[in-house]
């Protein structure tokens, strides 16, 4: 099948954070799968001059690549729900929707938009079950992985340089358990966006996870979406969790519910709950080698059976063969795909900003600007405007006539 992937490039749009997580994942597992791809920025806005500008370009590329298949990973309200549907209506392509953070993104946007999709992909089990009471049938229950061109066997503990290491942006709580770490002795060295030594290439990342005698991984969502209340239900599942073990690390993550459905706690790797905990397991491994070694290879052995991305896109991408067998012979027929212009023009129109949103802007922009400055005012702004929105315009929000969209292009 011929594949059109709809991401990033790079780490939220931004090279300086690093080759994209999907970029570097899932291009290669579909790759290796025997598929053809093309592939479409969404996440630069240095890309594209507006919104328009941006979705314009897609349904072109559409237009111009045939694909069978249009994968998304939507970070927000980038692609209008009218650029879906005018895909969706030419009774060709699949499209499908990878979804993250769905602990606590469910909610503010994946329930809103997920109508618009053949299949709408989550790796959280409790927003899957909420989707079909919530009389979504299209939601797929999937799960993050390895890397297969990644995959490597674990050296023994003797042999690695590191003994602690953390992989990942220095957000939310994470620089406090560091510091808390290393004020009881152990020395944890720390890689990614916000860390004194930066972000690190993609290719870097299971060289130093497989030096590493232990690898840590915290399970928090970033701090303006975790979920009220401590313990594994404000937690959410993280691709580090396969990536570890897939790498030939040796992995102790932060308890999360529903972990054991991948991995055996004690046995291939290790969960900790508190900062005592974590010390406490973080000593112990170090002191007993053998232990960690027999972990890590048990690990690395499950995560080459069943937790590949080769593996969890060869399920999906069966689901949407099925998915495409069902369109009627006749509408196959109709290929080559001809977007309808008109149909976008009008979505385009409900996009435009006049001057009563021009001063509705500016007016949003004072009291924020004063408050956090005139680099960070314009983006707290605009997140106070999308909490709003996305409560009381519902849907609307990821719409061409969404406000956020409209206003603040640059900081979205």
């Amino acid at each position: 099948m011929k594949i059109l992937c709809v991401f990033g490039r790079h780490n939220y749009g931004d090279p300086q954070r690093g080759a994209g997580y999907e970029y570097t994942n899932f291009l290669p597992a579909l790759e290796r799968l025997g598929h053809q791809i093309a592939f479409f920025e969404s996440f630069d806005r240095n890309a594209w001059s507006g919104f328009p500008d941006l979705n314009r370009s897609l349904l072109a590329t559409v237009e111009r690549e045939q694909p069978d298949v249009v994968l998304c990973v939507l970070m927000g309200y980038e692609v209008w729900s009218e650029t879906i549907d005018l895909i969706r209506a030419l009774r060709g392509p699949i499209l499908i929707n990878w979804s993250t953070d769905d602990s606590w993104k469910y909610r503010e946007f994946s329930r809103l938009i997920a109508r618009h999709f053949d299949l709408y992909v989550t790796t959280d089990e409790r927003a899957f079950i909420r989707s079909r009471r919530d009389g979504l049938d299209n939601f797929v229950l999937s799960q993050w992985a390895a890397n297969a061109a990644a995959l490597a066997a674990p050296k023994p503990a003797a042999q690695c340089g590191v003994p602690v290491s953390f992989v990942g942006t220095a957000y939310g709580n994470r620089p406090a358990w560091i510091a808390q770490l290393r004020g009881r002795g152990i020395d944890v060295q720390c890689f990614g966006h916000g860390w004194p030594r930066g972000a690190v290439p993609a290719d870097e990342i299971p060289r130093i996870v497989r030096d590493s005698v232990i690898s840590l991984n915290f399970g928090d969502s970033p701090p303006m979406r975790r979920t009220a209340g401590a313990g594994p239900a404000g937690r959410q599942i993280k691709a580090r969790i396969f990536e570890v073990p897939g790498a030939g690390g040796f992995l102790i993550t932060e308890a999360v519910g529903g972990i054991e459905r991948y991995y055996v706690p004690g046995q291939e790797i290790a969960v900790f709950e508190g900062l005592d905990d974590l010390v406490a397991k973080i000593r112990h491994y170090l002191a007993h080698p053998d232990e960690r070694d027999a972990a890590a290879l048990r690990a690395f052995e499950r995560t080459r059976r069943e937790h590949t991305y080769d593996l969890r896109f060869a399920d999906l991408l069966q689901r949407a063969s099925t998915a495409r067998a069902a369109h009627s012979e006749e509408d196959h027929k109709a290929m080559p795909l001809r977007i309808d212009w008109t149909g976008f023009g009008q979505a385009q129109a409900k996009h435009s900003l006049g001057p009563g949103l021009r001063l509705l802007r500016a007016l949003l922009l004072l009291p924020f600007c004063a408050v956090w400055g005139r680099r960070r005012g314009p983006r707290a702004a605009r997140r106070a405007l999308f909490e709003i929105s996305w409560r009381l315009a519902g849907s609307r929000t990821y719409s061409a006539a969404g406000l956020p969209g409209r206003l603040f292009y640059e900081h979205s």
